[in-house]
């Protein structure tokens, strides 16, 4: 007989105790559940409560900002159209401002938020923080100290912002670059300059801001004349045509007080200088500066004063002498003048004893 068929002949073994040791198994896990089941029910309670209470500190932190920035919106729209707020307050410049701080302000409270609820969800499962933490630390000094410049780019333009040092169409002087501001960010500020061209700034690269179109301007003209002329008349000319300009428009606006005959500037053998000054609209004192000189030289122009470069005219209606422009006759013109006779050549000796 093979050893196949032994094989087929031999009765199988009873599972003696199978069902024993599944009901065992099915016990012990039952228990085990039963254990651990309040562990389970309190930890998820635990952190749905974590996660409800982040979603909802979010949302009104977040609702509140945006509250806060529509007031200082309506508020700059309040005046807008009135002399102060054309004067004082740039609506769009202020909006901007106000909507840049606002999405920094969001966007730090969301991460610390959100940030803080995650770690306190790794902390309800029992996950060991130190080694995470530890971790996030290296990698947040390796960033610092690779991503430096970019570090430093974004908080400039935050201090920036939140002092309002500039803002959109603000004419400054950066160091670096000078123009009309286009764009502010948090990170690279564009200016047009003079000539058309943009450039891009890196906030952090500026050391320093002249912005020209804060506070107010000064207009400054300087008036020259032959010392001759009547100063009361000069100041009495420049005068008269300023306080005309003050009371057209646009110059009624763009001039913030009278303008001012400050005196001598400087005082020589063939000129005097004038000094003539006036507060203006930020950013528009070089069109009041025109305007002032044109006007000036009008009025001096009416008043008989010329200045200096003019051409004088004659006196008493007498023409010109037409030879006071020429120079005067060389005396070497004359072939028996003294300076001719000097400079004639001496004749060789030779031509002398022939003769």
């Amino acid at each position: 007989m093979s050893l196949s068929a032994l094989l087929a002949a031999t009765p199988s073994p009873e599972p003696v105790g199978s069902l024993e040791e599944a009901a065992e198994q099915a016990g012990n896990a039952a228990g085990w559940i039963e254990e651990n089941w309040s562990t389970w029910l309190s930890t998820g309670l635990r952190i749905m409560l974590i996660v409800a209470v982040a979603i909802t500190l979010r949302y009104l932190i977040r609702r509140a900002l945006t509250n806060l920035i529509d007031r200082m919106n309506r508020s700059a729209q309040a005046v807008e159209g009135t002399a102060l707020g054309g004067l004082l307050v740039n609506a769009e410049r202020r909006r901007q401002r106000s909507e840049a701080i606002g999405s920094v302000l969001r966007s730090v409270a969301s991460f610390m938020i959100m940030g803080t609820a995650a770690l306190m969800v790794l902390g309800a499962f029992k996950i060991n923080l130190a080694p995470l933490l530890a971790s996030a630390g290296v990698a947040g000094v390796a960033l610092g100290f690779g991503a430096r410049n970019l570090v430093t780019d974004f908080l400039s333009g935050v201090f920036m912002i939140l002092e309002d040092q500039y803002g959109v169409g603000d004419t400054i002087d950066a160091g670096v670059a000078s123009g009309e501001v286009i764009e502010v960010g948090l990170r690279v500020t564009k200016l047009r300059g003079d000539n058309g061209e943009i450039w891009y700034v890196r906030n952090g690269e500026v050391k320093r801001i002249g912005n020209l179109s804060q506070g107010w301007s000064t207009a400054g003209v300087d008036v020259t004349v032959r010392p001759t002329e009547n100063l009361e008349h000069v100041r009495a000319a420049i005068t008269t045509c300023a306080e005309a300009m003050a009371k057209e428009e646009p110059w009624s606006e763009r001039l913030w007080g009278p303008v001012e005959v400050l005196g001598l500037d400087a005082v020589l053998l063939d000129s005097m200088t004038v000094r003539v000054s006036a507060k203006t609209m930020p950013g528009k004192s070089v069109g009041v500066e025109r305007e002032l000189r044109w006007r000036i030289k009008q009025a001096l122009d009416d008043a008989g004063i010329r200045m200096i470069g003019t051409e004088q005219p004659a006196e008493d209606g007498a023409a010109a002498d037409p030879t006071a422009g020429m120079a005067a006759p060389s005396a070497y013109a004359s072939a028996t003048s003294p300076q001719s006779l000097a400079a004639t050549p001496i004749p060789p000796p030779a031509t002398r004893l022939n003769k």
